[in-house]
């Protein structure tokens, strides 16, 4: 199970917080021929044969790495405009698929090989999530019913997406100390101020936009802090 915590922890690394947006434009751009894509699959390999850390894994790193660049160049060369929240969704899932056999491979003939205690890789995994890689799902959910006017002269650059990942560290943290209180107050609390700008508004889409975004935001945070909590029980 940890050697699977660790590539899924590679992988949010490699993916979303080591990638920056101008590389993801320039392989879309040029895709094949951007060098980009090269540097990428190398980041992956280097992540996933530093976390795993044993020698014995090199050959599984490098296959893991060929197999994702594999997998982003069909992505960059079938998905169009319209199809870009749908192919996130199939590029995602593959190398899910990957990881996942990856880890069966490996787990027939790795050494024991613990750098940390599994509970960290646990919880790091499960903080890393609810950050930009939940930002970039949520977004691609619920882009099919962005409002035409939803648009905000007055709106701090980037503000709702660190809004949103507070407060799922915020509700991540509650569930592990068990505080499920917490999480009530913290709702109403952002209701309070987010719903009375949208009811000036008076817009109906926007208000259930909000809503949906919401509620997929704490359900998802809700969810990572039982899973962390039982994987955290699980191990000692």
């Amino acid at each position: 199970m940890i050697i699977f915590i660790k590539l899924l922890l590679a992988h949010l690394l490699g993916d979303f917080l080591l990638q920056p947006t101008s590389w993801v434009l320039d392989k879309e751009s040029r895709k094949h021929k951007s060098i980009y894509l090269y540097i990428h699959t190398l980041l992956h390999f280097i992540l996933a044969w530093a976390l795993i850390g044993g020698t014995d894994f090199v050959w599984f790193a490098i296959l893991l790495a060929v197999t994702h660049g594999g997998i982003d160049f069909l992505k960059l060369h079938f998905q169009k405009n319209k199809t870009k929240r749908n192919w996130f969704v199939i590029d995602q899932l593959l190398h899910l698929i990957v990881i996942i056999v990856i880890t069966l491979l490996y787990t027939n003939e790795r050494i024991d090989f613990t750098a940390f205690d599994n509970r960290f890789w646990i919880f790091a995994t499960g903080i890393l999530l609810l950050t930009k890689p939940t930002s970039i799902l949520i977004k691609n959910i619920i882009s099919i019913w962005t409002p035409e006017n939803k648009t905000s002269d007055d709106s701090l650059s980037n503000a709702g997406n660190y809004i949103g990942i507070l407060e799922r560290l915020f509700v991540f943290y509650f569930v592990i100390t068990a505080h499920f209180e917490a999480i009530g107050f913290l709702l109403a609390a952002k209701s309070i101020f987010r719903f009375g700008d949208l009811k000036e508004a008076k817009d109906r889409k926007l208000t259930e936009y909000v809503l949906i975004g919401t509620l997929l935001s704490f359900g998802i945070a809700l969810l990572t802090g039982l899973l962390v909590k039982f994987g955290l029980l699980q191990s000692f």
